[in-house]
């Protein structure tokens, strides 16, 4: 069965339908946005019988119930107060602009090329226009609200103030271009002499414009959620991405509930932010209202299963646990006025879970998406989670998922299944979640870490820091120094200067095993020379003075060996250093991470090592 039907419909009925709100605007939409240039390319395409491009309009009265508005210039006319039958999902800046210049007797309201507010009445230069028909750019005239338009010096070089001074002058407004009964009568009454002219221009504009038909596909009333979402996304010639928040607070809204207002707060209404709530925690800074759309569809969705369930329901009739858009575009208000506040303690909770394992600040997240399945098994855990037995399968299902890379990309499955599982897993110790059984990591994937921004790199980074690195000048771990906001880097140990001399490859000494957390003075100290340079001269630091078993006892805290390090044997180092972290993430993941070679061998720049 079709879902949408297209036709031809007169940009004249169009105009008449939006002036009584028989069209309006879904309240996702944004505002009216464009500017005077945009404005006189689109009266002149339309003067010429050009194409515009089609216009999408959406049914009311099905399923979808969204909050309207009028077009931008009709909020205080009788519009605002009619119920719709149609909702514009494309087409909206040119519909407004045809309105605003065609159909409303205000000025319009745009702004120029350079975004400054101005507020301008368009009319045609009848002479012009006939003498250049082919040129209608150059025949569109914009003054300004008081019908006058100056020179660069403030001089007024052309004054339309009023009716009569329009036909002497033949300039046509625009606001006649549909009906020009009256100022035709005017033209009659003032300036006969040019009536010929005026009717060899009638024939050509106003013509063009009460004979244009614009093209209009029109989705049925029973179109879904989804399907609006996902069509005004393509649709939209602006390039906007209508999100499933903003959707969601139309659909809200038209029940009375104002999404909005809930979620970023408003000091009209005193009503406080709950984004701003949940952003107190640094870790929950960057947590975005369509994560948390969709932690509330976990925890429902859930619920709802078990109540199938319970009902006798099975097979099919059973419907699932999701995390999908399509499933938290579907999401019922009182879903939103059960959980919110309850989910809102879950992300409070899934900080604090991630600051036990060493995180602190939202850039050394590797995944923000594992945050909404962890805030939402953390609501159905509640003080729960810190028993011993549940928060370790708690700590390596999530380790699973960073080291194991399955969190990047297209997650809503995964989201779903590790929510569900994880609740039988805490029942059932031989009900692996998913996420545990997928995970895998390969001793040769460190060779191929080097970019600070991939989840594994920032996850191994995190478990070398939590052993307790300190750093090699300051007396401080480098945890302490990083909350305290003191600038870290990130250094290659054998330095890459050294490397390059040594001949060694860049994709070797740019791999994690190569690399690690400093502070930006110790980086300093270590340039570009062997580490049995700089180690002695680090130690010897006026305000360091170590010995040489202290200076290895804080080497030996970033997970390597000081002895390889001093003796400047980089590939016992890197095979040893790969044996260390693979150690950190097989105790994190709590499973083996792969087979390390006997006597711990590696091929590396293509040799034996």
């Amino acid at each position: 069965m079709s879902t949408f039907d297209s036709t031809k419909i007169s940009l004249d009925t169009l105009l008449q339908d939006i002036c009584t709100g028989k069209i309006q605007l879904p309240d996702f939409q944004r505002g009216w946005v464009w500017d005077d240039d945009h404005i006189r390319d689109l009266l002149a395409s339309v003067a010429r019988s050009f194409p515009i491009g089609a216009v999408m309009l959406l049914e009311t009265g099905g399923d979808v119930k969204l909050q309207t508005r009028p077009l931008e210039g009709l909020e205080t006319a009788a519009a605002k107060d009619v119920a719709p039958e149609k909702l514009i999902l494309d087409g909206q800046q040119r519909l407004t602009t045809l309105n605003q210049t065609l159909a409303l007797p205000t000025p319009v309201q745009t702004r120029t090329s350079k975004g400054k507010k101005i507020r301008l009445y368009y009319y045609f230069d009848i002479n012009l226009a006939v003498e250049s028909p082919y040129d209608l750019d150059s025949a569109i005239i914009a003054v300004d609200e008081n019908r006058q338009l100056y020179s660069n010096f403030g001089r007024v070089v052309l004054d339309l103030s009023t009716r009569e001074q329009e036909c002497k002058q033949l300039y046509f407004p625009c606001t006649q271009l549909m009906n020009s009964d009256e100022w035709e009568k005017c033209l009659h009454s003032v300036a006969p002499k040019h009536w010929d002219t005026y009717m060899k221009f009638r024939s050509q504009i106003p013509e063009s414009f009460r004979k244009y038909h614009l093209p209009v596909i029109q989705l049925h009333k029973n179109t879904s959620k989804e399907a609006v979402c996902l069509v005004f996304e393509k649709v939209n010639t602006g390039g906007v991405q209508l999100t499933v928040f903003e959707l969601i607070t139309a659909s809200y809204a038209a029940e009375g509930f104002n999404l909005r207002d809930d979620w970023f707060g408003s000091e009209l209404r005193k009503v406080d932010s709950r984004k701003k709530r949940i952003a107190e925690n640094p870790l929950l800074t960057g947590v975005e209202p369509t994560e948390f759309l969709q932690a509330i569809t976990l925890v429902y969705t859930w619920q709802r299963k078990q109540t199938d369930i319970e009902s006798g329901k099975n097979g099919n009739a059973v419907r699932p646990v999701s995390a999908k858009r399509a499933d938290v575009l579907e999401l019922p208000l009182s879903a939103w006025k059960d959980w919110a506040d309850k989910l809102e303690q879950g992300f409070k909770l899934a900080a604090k879970f991630l600051k036990k394992e060493s995180f602190y600040n939202r850039k050394e997240l590797p995944y923000s998406t594992q945050i909404v399945p962890l805030a939402a098994i953390l609501t159905y855990l509640g003080e729960k989670w810190l028993e011993p037995k549940i928060y370790g399968k708690l700590a390596q299902w999530f380790w699973c998922g960073v080291l194991g890379e399955l969190y990047g990309g297209a997650v809503e499955t995964r989201i779903a299944n590790d929510y569900e599982e994880l609740i039988q897993w805490f029942e059932n110790d031989k009900s692996l979640p998913r996420t545990v059984l997928d995970a895998n990591f390969q001793p040769d994937r460190f060779d191929t870490l080097r970019s600070r921004l991939s989840a594994a790199y920032k996850g191994i980074n995190v478990l070398v820091l939590r052993e307790g690195a300190q750093d090699w000048l300051w007396k401080a771990g480098i945890k302490e120094l990083d909350l305290d906001e003191v600038a870290l880097d990130i250094h290659h140990i054998f330095p890459r200067t050294w490397c390059e001399e040594q001949g060694i490859k860049k994709e070797s000494y740019d791999s994690i095993l190569n690399k690690t957390p400093l502070s930006y003075k110790a980086n300093r100290k270590i340039g570009g020379n062997a580490p049995s340079v700089y180690i002695p001269r680090l130690q010897a630091e006026k305000n360091v003075q170590l010995t040489a078993e202290e200076m290895s006892e804080i080497l030996g805290s970033h997970a390597l060996d000081p002895n390889l390090l001093r003796a400047d044997d980089y590939s016992a180092f890197i095979n040893d250093r790969r044996k260390r972290l693979s150690k950190l993430v097989s105790s994190a993941m709590g499973k083996p991470i792969g087979t390390i070679p006997e006597g711990g061998e590696y091929i590396l720049n293509g040799e034996e090592t």
